[in-house]
């Protein structure tokens, strides 16, 4: 992954609230004393009553000590969440030892805490808290006081279903805190790449309004330097030829006369709609691959230019960035060619980038397109091995998507080498203007958002985009 991603995208957080907790505990304080009483005075059952009661206690004095000494929307550090749930275990196995051992049906609520760090911790505090239910489950099989029961009707209950309750608690603990934990990873990760390509889509278009301030700014300037044009012209007319600031004069006016050159151009760009903001795909595959000539792989570009039907499309920063980053990953990964290939018909548009390097590994050829796919062998790269992530695929995947692209992927049939990405659009989705400005706004809109047709708009050029030179996203292949 780039260094630029590593710096602007948000590291995933897996700090608990202090809040949240405490209020699951005073929860467990409540259902705990209430079980207590409804089965020593309601259905008069003898239980060692004060005993459970001052394990209760003590742990609720825990929960007014963290009341009393933190804020309650302090974050936790994942240590400090997970000795929190440790506690809330160790308590746990202590009124099971008094209530029945692992005879008690409330047993199971010892997987709570495991199920809680599954899905906010990581796997190693995880980890942990699950050797610890294990170590007090093994106990309680062993040692506990007895079940509450009538006398007058003993409960016996044999080794082996004492053992299969046990056994059964810790499939449980296994089971459902590896799916609860790899669901809430995959949604994590799936929150962190799409925070990563708004990032990225919202630098494009930062950057593509610069054409908009810079006419603005063209424009503003031009009295001035028309002022300092006809005066340096006035100052030459009047100073005598042989003078020694004659010369100077004359530089004067003709650099003067070239800043308004330069400023002319930019107040030149077309208005919305006109070939500035379109370009032909002949001319979008050009600007995509321009930058990466001379980069130490040959790229060929087939492609009929002129075509009276080729598709003309807006001038699109997600297009062009999201090609931009495919073809630079081919480049990365590419033993000396790359070909990029672009047909049309009437109905599709469609954009092929292959190379000819070791192609995509078959285990995640299935999952490229999602964020953080990761290959257990290392890819090579200029001579280096690098580490594939996917996010880079992921970003371009989705910018594309957004202009109604699909994207399919597969390697070349033996004995050729390499990958082939393929990019298709429907004509209409391709040929479809970007909607501009918003009346009244200052902002530049991508597809579905921008000013209705018949108002006016001030703002010219805006949708240009600006070549990035940061290094290629990710590595996917």
């Amino acid at each position: 992954m780039s260094e630029v991603l590593e710096e602007q995208t948000p590291q995933t957080l897996r700090h608990v609230r202090l809040d949240t907790l405490v209020r699951l505990r005073w929860l467990a304080v409540l259902g705990q004393t209430a079980a207590v009483l409804v089965v020593n005075d309601g259905f008069d059952l003898e239980v060692p009553f004060w005993a459970c009661l001052a394990v209760i206690a003590a742990y609720a004095s825990v929960n007014v000590a963290l009341r009393l000494l933190f804020r309650g929307d302090q974050r936790l550090e994942p240590q400090q969440a997970a000795r929190l749930l440790a506690l809330d275990i160790v308590e746990l196995a202590g009124l099971l030892y008094l209530t029945g051992g692992m005879q008690n049906p409330f047993s199971f609520l010892l997987a709570g805490p495991v199920f809680i760090s599954a899905a906010a911790l990581p796997k190693r505090m995880t980890l942990i808290l699950g050797a610890l239910v294990f170590i007090c489950a093994t106990i309680l099989v062993r040692f506990y006081y007895p079940l509450p029961w009538p006398e007058e009707e003993p409960l016996e209950l044999p080794p082996l279903y004492i053992i299969s309750v046990w056994l059964s608690l810790m499939l449980a603990i296994g089971y459902i805190s590896i799916y609860a934990w790899q669901i809430i990873e995959e949604s994590r990760r799936l929150t962190d790449a799409l925070a990563a390509t708004e990032l990225v889509l919202t630098r494009e278009h930062y950057l593509s309004q610069l054409d908009g301030l810079a006419a603005a700014a063209a424009h503003e300037l031009g009295t001035p330097l028309s002022t300092i044009l006809v005066v340096a012209r006035e100052l030459e007319r009047e100073i005598e030829p042989n003078s020694r600031f004659a010369e100077d004069i004359r530089l004067l006016r003709e650099q003067a006369q070239r800043c308004r050159v330069i400023l002319g151009k930019l107040t030149e760009l077309p208005a919305p709609g006109e070939p500035f903001e379109r370009m032909k795909l002949s001319a979008l595959i050009e600007e995509v691959v321009a930058p990466h000539r001379g980069a130490g792989v040959a790229i060929e570009v087939e492609i009929a230019k002129d075509d009276p039907n080729e598709p003309v499309g807006a001038r699109n920063p997600a297009v062009l960035y999201g090609l931009g980053n495919i073809l630079e990953n081919a480049i990365d990964f590419a033993r000396e060619r790359v070909e990029v290939t672009a047909t049309w018909s009437d109905e599709k548009v469609i954009v092929v980038v292959s190379d000819d390097g070791s192609g995509f590994p078959p285990e995640i050829i299935d999952r490229m397109g999602e964020p953080y796919v990761t290959s257990e062998r290392g890819r090579r790269m200029r001579g280096r091995e690098m580490p594939g992530l996917g996010l880079g695929f992921f970003i371009a995947k989705t910018l594309l998507a957004r202009s109604g692209a699909k994207i399919s992927l597969k390697n070349k049939q033996f004995p050729q080498r390499g990958a082939i990405v393929r990019v298709r659009w429907k004509r209409g989705d391709f040929e479809r203007p970007l909607i501009s400005q918003l009346p009244n706004d200052n902002t530049f809109g991508l597809e579905g958002t921008g000013k209705k047709e018949g108002e006016p708009s001030d703002t010219r050029g805006a949708e240009e985009p600006h070549k990035m030179e940061t290094p290629p996203l990710a590595e996917t292949h």
